[in-house]
């Protein structure tokens, strides 16, 4: 039953996605008797935690249950109070955690509590589909840098388009679908200056029939090209727009683009433009622990080359876009299969008539 009532948590902890940053989205159901009686989740940074949720909706029906929480329980006080000490006062006599916390504030310090508070704690359960459910909390928490998909859609020969210079989805609908709910789950996208000179991208999530989370929107633009008329700086969004750019750039342009709300981060020079692993850093410590690199093809190679790309998410069409496309990945060489970047746990699904390959990223 632990495990049945932990999947029931981790349930309740999705509902989290997009919206927890820069904490980890959790779950938790209480059980008393063998029924279900409250569940909760966290909602948004700042707010109480799935735990509290759970307790204030339990009330005295908390007394003598089991507490299933997919996150081991926080010990220490920051925006909120410890959920430890609610939970103990609360009656609870038993917690089932899915894993330990890894933040350095917690990292075992809630079981202790728990424990010397005369409450019995079990677990882990499902170990590894909590851990999945944090990724990016759990990389950002133990490296400071987000978590990093590599996203693309693209044609049988790996081209992005079928014209350089020209925009143009290769992808039909129901990729364009996907690509927008898994938006309304990150913290924000990523793109390139050419990327935005040739698709001239919105960079929002768009839902039907439902109100969707714009993520932050990240141009990189190393000398400040961006069209001041370009669609992404005249979105009316609770997300900003973050452009990244060297401390060369036009001191009069920086000016105008932050007067109309553009925040403007200067960053150092990199092998390939940028400093890569900068532009992750300040992202990190902004909130922002996920992170979908759309292109273009230079950016994509960057990512790569530099190792901070943990996941792939590639949208194949059934197509082939011949010698005009721009490649997936420009920038990145390999000798042979031996040596060049690979996914691990790879997943195929189908996407309409296209087909979308994920897996995690291996560097040799």
């Amino acid at each position: 039953m632990d495990e049945y009532y932990m999947n029931r948590a981790l349930k309740e902890a999705k509902k989290g996605r997009g919206r927890t940053s820069p904490n980890p989205c959790v779950g938790a159901v209480i059980v008393k008797n063998g029924k279900p009686v409250a569940t909760g989740y966290h909602k948004k940074a700042g707010t109480p935690h799935a735990e509290i949720h759970a307790l204030q909706k339990a009330g005295e029906h908390a007394r003598g249950a089991i507490l299933y929480v997919t996150l081991e329980p926080c010990s220490h006080t920051g925006k909120t109070p410890p959920c430890c000490r609610a939970i103990v006062d609360a009656g609870i006599t038993q917690v089932v955690i899915g894993m330990l916390d890894p933040n350095p504030l917690v990292n075992g310090g809630g079981v202790r509590y728990l424990q010397d508070h005369g409450v019995e704690v079990a677990g882990p359960v499902l170990e590894k589909k909590c851990f999945e459910l944090n990724r990016p909390f759990i990389k950002m928490i133990t490296t400071g840098l987000p978590f990093v998909v590599m996203k693309a859609g693209l044609s049988l020969d790996g081209k992005l388009n079928f014209q350089q210079g020209m925009g143009g989805a290769v992808t039909g609908n129901e990729v364009k679908r996907k690509v927008h709910r898994m938006r309304d789950q990150y913290d924000a996208i990523l793109v390139g200056i050419e990327t935005v000179m040739v698709d001239n991208p919105a960079l929002t999530t768009r839902i039907p029939g439902k109100k969707g989370r714009d993520p932050v929107r990240i141009i990189l633009d190393s000398h400040l090209r961006i069209d001041e008329r370009a669609t992404v700086l005249k979105q009316k969004s609770a997300a900003p727009t973050w452009i990244f750019c060297l401390d060369s750039a036009d001191p009069v342009k920086v000016a105008r683009l932050r007067d109309r709300g553009v925040h403007i981060f200067f960053v150092g020079p990199g092998e390939q433009g940028l400093d890569l692993a900068e532009v992750l850093k300040r992202t990190a410590e902004r909130g922002c622990l996920s992170i979908l690199v759309e292109g273009g093809g230079h950016i994509h190679g960057s990512f790569l080359k530099s190792k901070l790309v943990d996941r792939a998410c590639l949208f194949y069409a059934p197509v082939f876009a011949g010698n005009n496309g721009v490649s997936t990945v420009i920038g990145l060489t390999a000798k042979d299969r031996k040596g060049a970047v690979s996914l691990t746990g790879t997943m195929i699904r189908r996407i309409g008539e296209d087909v979308m390959i994920t897996g995690d990223i291996v560097y040799r």
